[in-house]
């Protein structure tokens, strides 16, 4: 803000300058040639000057010739505007400075709320989550500019030094239902140690980048260290078709025999080609089909006329064996002998994961990184056609992108689809917004660090609410059974009402997945197993939950 405003006066002195010779020069042509009453430079540049400061004319006045006239009038009207500017480019700023008040250091008459320590991409998906249960939460935000600005869009701020039990004392922190303490990995383990020494049984969670510090945070006192970044690096991996297997999708368990998976329909398979209804997975596999992502569309449920073509994602539940059969529909049916050819953009803490993953497959990996380094094959920029080449893209089967840039990915994209319009394209985005530009570009499959993160850090801090699928496109969570207990599916028309598929039923110790929508009816101590996306699980708890 401070160098704006530097450039703004810079701007100001500059138009004053030259404005000001400008009329100097016109004003002295125009007494020679229309008045007829030559005069140095000087003159001239005094009189303008005392038109600008509205002090006078001198002994010019008045002009006979009409010219001079409407020359003076614009030199007054001019001076008008540059004290106006200058108004607002030095004293308006200084008057706000003057006036404005400090960003709050306490926050009083809050309770079970949570204190966010930090202010990023991550924390803000979770503030939105947080914003739409209206579950109260407060921000430490060490920069005062930062905080000014979150104050004066009503965001709860208190601005102060984390790591001091002052400023977290000003959050409530002794009142808190959590802390959750979004900051860089060098400091994290001293905020913990701060917050355990000011409020020592609250529940406290952070977020790391490098999963070999997680050790530290928990000797600190830490209660659960999250990883999101190696968590999406593993989930992008298991998307990447390869040779040795073609169950790689990850699916999420529930209960003993019964998995919710999302599988991708491939070109020349059994199902691809033909419209949701001619398919008839329901009565083929025996499977419950929760929805499909057609592109960057997530239909539930399935319309019958949506046309299956390669690249849709089926989201299924079933029991393991209904589930294999099904994976083989899906699954080409002339599939590649020899390895897969992978290529992974980007070897941070996503793509080292990935990298791990595939590692271990019947894969030939190649690494591509701005920097050089163990398991780095070729150094550059994955934007740049030339190195795409050099990487084998127009020949790869997958290219797993996991750059931490989402406008860097997006071009990424566009060139590895123009390259090889057939390439299976695995993209991380870290703004969940960016996911649609991402699948437009051409990706097959994209999931945000922002959305895998507010799962993580939902799940640390609702204890009553289990999140079972952090890095899925779709939520998977454990709720009580709420206002739902002695009633039945079909009398409360739960997926209509909220677009959320119940899969399963936790009562006493036993997972029950065979529930009949119109004779099984819920108990007050039942957990149920709900999945769908993220705004129709928040439909669901506020109906029946809440």
């Amino acid at each position: 803000m401070m160098v704006w405003r530097n450039r703004r006066a810079a701007y100001y002195f500059g138009a004053v300058v030259l404005v000001s010779v400008g009329f100097t020069l016109v004003y002295n042509f125009g007494m020679r040639v229309w008045e007829q009453d030559p005069q140095p430079l000087y003159r001239s540049f005094e009189v303008v000057f005392q038109t600008f400061t509205t002090t006078g004319y001198g002994e010019d006045a008045p002009w006979s010739s009409p010219q001079m006239n409407v020359l003076v009038v614009v030199m007054q009207v001019t001076g008008i505007g540059l004290i106006l500017t200058a108004v607002d480019v030095f004293a308006v700023p200084w008057i706000r400075s003057a006036l404005s008040a400090d960003p709050p250091t306490a926050v009083p008459g809050l309770s079970g709320h949570v204190v966010v320590c930090g202010y990023t991409s991550m924390g803000e998906a979770f503030l939105a989550e947080l914003a739409a249960r209206d579950h109260d939460y407060v921000i430490v935000e060490s920069d005062r500019e930062a905080a000014m600005e979150l104050h004066r869009d009503d965001v709860p701020v208190v601005h102060g030094d984390p790591e001091t039990r002052e400023t977290l004392e000003g959050a409530g922190i002794a009142d808190a239902r959590a802390v959750l303490v979004d900051a860089p990995d060098d400091t994290s383990a001293s905020i913990v140690l701060t917050v355990r020494e000011a409020a020592p049984n609250v529940t406290v969670a952070t977020l790391i980048e490098d999963a070999d510090l997680a050790q530290y945070h928990r000797i600190a006192g830490a209660d659960a260290v999250l990883s999101p970044r190696q968590l999406l690096g593993r989930s992008l991996a298991a998307q990447v078709p390869t040779a040795v297997s073609t169950r790689v999708e990850e699916g999420i368990t529930i209960g003993d025999d019964f998995e919710l998976v999302e599988l991708a329909v491939r070109e020349g398979s059994d199902l691809a080609g033909r419209t949701f209804a001619e398919t008839a997975v329901r009565d083929r596999f025996g499977v419950t089909v929760i929805g499909a992502w057609v592109d960057a569309d997530f239909h539930t449920p399935v319309p019958p006329g949506t046309d299956i073509e390669a690249g849709t994602r089926l989201l299924v539940a079933g029991g393991r064996e209904e589930l294999d059969s099904l994976r083989d529909a899906t699954a080409a049916s002339l599939r590649p002998l020899g390895p897969q050819q992978v290529v992974i953009a980007g070897l941070g803490q996503t793509g080292s994961a990935a990298r791990e993953v595939l590692a271990d497959t019947n894969t030939h990996l190649t690494v591509l990184d701005l920097d050089d380094g163990e398991h780095v094959d070729i150094v550059g920029d994955a934007r740049d056609p030339d190195r795409q080449d050099e990487l084998g893209i127009p020949d790869a089967d997958a290219f797993l992108l996991t750059l931490g840039d989402d406008t860097s990915t997006v071009f990424a994209t566009l060139v590895a689809r123009d390259r090889n319009p057939d390439l299976d394209i695995v993209a991380r985005a870290d703004e969940e917004t960016d996911e649609p530009k991402l699948y437009r570009a051409g990706a097959d499959y994209v999931q945000s660090l922002a959305t895998v993160s507010a799962r993580m850090m939902l799940s640390t801090v609702f204890e009553d609410e289990e999140v079972l699928g952090y890095s899925q496109r779709i939520e998977v969570v454990q709720a009580p059974a709420g206002d739902l207990a002695g009633r039945t599916l079909a009398e409360e028309r739960v997926r209509e009402r909220t677009g959320c598929t119940v899969l399963a039923v936790d009562r006493d110790g036993e997972t029950l997945t065979h529930l009949d929508p119109h004779e099984f009816v819920f108990d007050d101590t039942d957990e149920v197993v709900v999945a769908g996306t993220d705004e129709s699980v928040q439909r669901f708890e506020e109906q029946f939950v809440d």
